[in-house]
């Protein structure tokens, strides 16, 4: 009895230590989450809104996209501003732009600003526009194909 009992037992130790040879262990292998990192794309959206949903910081300068806290009087006023500053841009890129689409050089003076086009080498124009009332200006060289 003893000895059916240790063969029993030496049996199942041995199925036991070939069950046990027959798992294969794989190696493990990194994966990020953050897609910046090559982590899956579809997980951005989702990160983004965790971060969202933790940042406390409200930004002092904005409040109500700009609009909460002027008046209905306000609001129409600096809509209007916006409409009549987009016509005079309108008007004057018109006068500078030819009916072929190139810009011609010259130089024009509005109440507060000076545009500037000159030609420089490679056929290029460049673009000045300076602030009158502060003498601050910008440039921008831009390519015509003529």
């Amino acid at each position: 009895m003893k000895t059916n009992a240790l063969i029993r037992s030496a049996m199942l130790a041995c199925a036991l230590s070939m069950q046990l040879a027959a798992t294969h262990a794989t190696t493990l292998v990194y994966e990020p989450v953050n897609p910046n990192f090559g982590g899956n794309p579809l997980n951005g959206v989702n990160l983004l809104n965790e971060a969202n949903a933790q940042n406390k910081y409200k930004d002092p300068s904005v409040s109500d996209l700009g609009t909460g806290s002027q008046s209905t009087l306000d609001q129409f006023n600096t809509q209007l501003q916006q409409a009549i500053l987009s016509r005079v841009a309108s008007s004057i890129s018109s006068s500078i732009v030819g009916s072929d689409g190139t810009l011609h050089p010259g130089t024009i003076n509005t109440g507060n600003f000076s545009i500037a086009i000159t030609s420089i080498a490679g056929g290029n124009l460049q673009v000045t526009t300076t602030d009158k009332t502060t003498g601050a200006s910008t440039t921008f060289v831009v390519g015509n194909s003529q």
